[in-house]
């Protein structure tokens, strides 16, 4: 990868495209750039302990709204690493950024953000994400 120094992001997962994810234009689908964000922040997730949290108290994070500004097609066979941080905390929400950088291409071929909601899924409602979590969140602050 060109140019992209992954010490300047907080998390980064790196994997191989798969063929099956290629559609009737022969590039990668569109959704699929979705699931690559939700790798990566799953990843985050997972070190927070957030899926214990939720089934302990039923309290957790839910994806309230996502886009993403495609830069380039990925074709397999290709190797990306995405590269997430973390934005604008607040009482009961924060956004992720995320970038998808191919290896064979040696740039940035998709950008995306999504708003992430606590959820007490109880009462459907939004509540103030939890202490501990809150804390461990700023770890990821940073990227560009």
């Amino acid at each position: 990868m060109a140019n992209v120094d992954l010490k300047e992001y907080p998390l980064s997962q790196t994997q191989a495209i798969v063929w099956n994810d290629m559609d009737a234009l022969q590039h990668i689908n569109n959704t699929v750039y979705f699931r690559y964000f939700e790798d990566v922040r799953v990843v985050m997730l997972e070190a927070l302990k957030v899926f214990d949290f939720v089934k302990s108290h039923n309290i957790g994070p839910v994806v309230a709204s996502t886009r993403c500004d495609y830069r380039a097609p990925l074709v397999y066979p290709d190797t990306i690493t995405t590269v997430s941080w973390v934005e604008n905390i607040q009482e009961k929400r924060y956004t992720m950024k995320y970038e998808i950088h191919s290896h064979n291409q040696q740039r940035c071929v998709a950008e995306g953000e999504a708003l992430i909601v606590y959820c007490d899924f109880n009462t459907g409602k939004s509540c103030p994400i939890p202490a501990e979590t809150l804390e461990g969140l700023q770890a990821y602050v940073g990227g560009q």
